[in-house]
């Protein structure tokens, strides 16, 4: 059956896209819950303005990203944690204080699961953390963290 969503369903498509999928999963799944509609011809045209009306907004929130990332690429996040004896922690550095961090020096907001630790941060020192605020837009966060 070809349906058009009418909003972002996962591993189906975005808001607007025309997708054909078995019958059984449009009338008893998506179809009940509002995801999607029947494609018919003005539901096309409508699909169409839902697909540019999306374009839109997926520009203007890449262009904000990039914006946030020249801001944020040349700046280092200082984080002071409690350290024993050689460097080490007591506990880590999380991504949830990392994004503090950068609210308190810089006055961005950062959603903590748009930063990605590859290592945990377990010892003093210079860290790259990987920030990916759009589908195209990632950026590396230099944080440094200190005995306190």
């Amino acid at each position: 059956m070809e349906l058009i969503l009418r909003s972002d369903v996962a591993s189906l498509g975005k808001k607007g896209d025309v997708i054909d999928v078995a019958d059984g999963y449009a009338r008893n799944y998506l179809m009940p819950k509002g995801l999607a509609m029947k494609a018919h011809k003005g539901a096309l045209d409508q699909a169409a303005a839902m697909r540019r009306a999306r374009d839109v907004r997926d520009a203007a929130a890449r262009q904000g990203a990039e914006e946030l990332a020249r801001r944020l690429v040349p700046q280092i996040i200082l984080i002071n944690a409690r350290a024993g004896a050689g460097g080490k922690l007591f506990g880590s550095v999380t991504t949830t204080d990392i994004a503090q961090a950068v609210l308190e020096q810089t006055g961005i907001e950062l959603d903590r699961r748009k930063l990605h630790i590859e290592e945990a941060v377990k010892e003093v020192g210079t860290y790259r953390v990987a920030a990916r605020l759009h589908a195209e837009v990632e950026f590396p966060v230099t944080v440094e963290v200190s005995a306190s």
